[in-house]
């Protein structure tokens, strides 16, 4: 998927994730995203639980540009 974005897409993709890692541990989770996406619904956070590919609860910025690059 990263390979498929260019340069000024994975930048912005890094700002957005960077942006909702509050603590700077390069993982951002659930706790995170409800900070800072307060009115997120359930059925959202099942979508993202999903996505955590590797299912240890948190997202990896390389799991962050799977979900949120383009399909």
């Amino acid at each position: 998927m990263a390979d498929e974005l260019d340069q000024e897409q994975l930048s912005a993709l890094r700002r957005g994730f960077d942006s909702i890692d509050s603590d700077g541990d390069g993982y951002v989770t659930e706790t995170e995203l409800l900070d800072h996406f307060p009115n997120l619904p359930p059925e959202a956070i099942g979508a993202l639980s999903r996505a955590d590919v590797d299912s240890d609860g948190r997202f990896s910025f390389e799991e962050y540009v799977r979900l949120a690059g383009p399909n």
